[in-house]
């Protein structure tokens, strides 16, 4: 049985100065050994940013468990930083990697323009938008080689798919992999030993939305994900190995797996896992921080990670 919306009412909190705000945080129970200090922090990073980092430090809402320092929020919100950095680090390899495969697969395949024909694509998949979409990012491109082809071809503003992949968003290259036939997916898929092939196309999905996250300078490391990866069905990737797909865990390894198929940064991709192993092992001092993350006992050993 639904219930019924609560009505909407007018907003009326009032704006406070920082030193209001560290008085709400005191109030909850958060420890300031030097409120100037926690004053200075909140100046740069906005009061709602900071409370998010709060959450994992509450035994209810806004309060939080006993002897919890605003320094070991601040901690969490700096280990988190980090993480960020690590992330996109390795999501921009796979990024460009992608982006490579998918302009050769459908070049070679499909020719300069196979990409403007809806019937390389599903019938369900909304060809016209998508198409009119990377349109509208070719004119507003800047790059040299746009303005040469507009300057010199009369297709602008398509533009062959090998410079298309290079202009397009990584959102608007995700979408055009889901909309692919099977057949072109598997063989893109085969790049990265993923089966069945629209497990691909999801994991690009995921890391669209935790890109964006990034970008946006989100919290991730306890964060629970909207746009979770399927999941294959090898052992490695179900319980107790991995306990789900919503935690960052899940999200470390695909980018481990899929940075595998990138031969030529193969000494990227050791040292980055190294870079991660050593920054995970200074969690948050919130409880529980290794299962906010999804993180198993031995999580290093994990097949998929090595």
């Amino acid at each position: 049985m639904s219930r019924t919306p609560l009505p909407l009412v007018p907003f009326t909190k009032p704006w406070k100065p920082y030193g209001d705000q560290i008085a709400i945080l005191a109030g909850r129970g958060l420890v300031l050994a030097d409120p100037k200090a926690a004053e200075s922090f909140l100046s740069h990073i906005n009061y709602y940013r900071f409370s998010g980092y709060c959450l994992a430090f509450e035994q209810a809402r806004h309060l939080f468990h006993p002897n919890v320092t605003f320094e070991q929020v601040r901690a969490a919100y700096e280990f988190d930083w980090g993480l960020r950095d690590l992330i996109a680090d390795a999501l921009e390899i796979i990024e460009i990697d992608f982006r490579t495969a998918v302009a050769c697969h459908f070049g070679k395949t499909h020719g300069a323009f196979g990409h403007c024909d809806p019937a390389k694509f599903y019938g369900a998949f909304r060809h016209g938008e998508w198409r009119d979409s990377l349109r509208e990012e070719t004119r507003r491109s800047s790059e040299l080689f746009v303005i040469h082809f507009q300057n010199t071809y009369a297709e602008f503003p398509d533009l062959p798919i090998w410079m298309a992949t290079e202009v397009m968003s990584f959102g608007a290259l995700s979408k055009m992999a889901h909309g692919m036939l099977r057949q072109d997916q598997k063989v893109i898929a085969q790049r990265y030993r993923v089966q069945p092939s629209d497990v691909l196309t999801n994991w690009m999905h995921h890391l669209v939305y935790i890109r964006n996250l990034c970008a946006h300078h989100s919290r991730l490391w306890d964060r629970i994900w909207t746009i979770k990866p399927t999941l294959p069905a090898a052992f490695a990737w179900k319980p107790p190995k991995l306990p789900g797909n919503n935690r960052l865990f899940v999200t470390l390894l695909v980018l481990s797996y899929l940075l595998k198929s990138c031969s030529s940064m193969a000494a990227f991709r050791a040292s980055w896992r190294q870079r991660v192993e050593m920054h995970l092992r200074s969690p948050p001092s919130a409880p529980n921080a290794m299962e906010k993350m999804g993180l198993t006992v031995g999580w290093f050993g994990h097949p998929f990670w090595l």
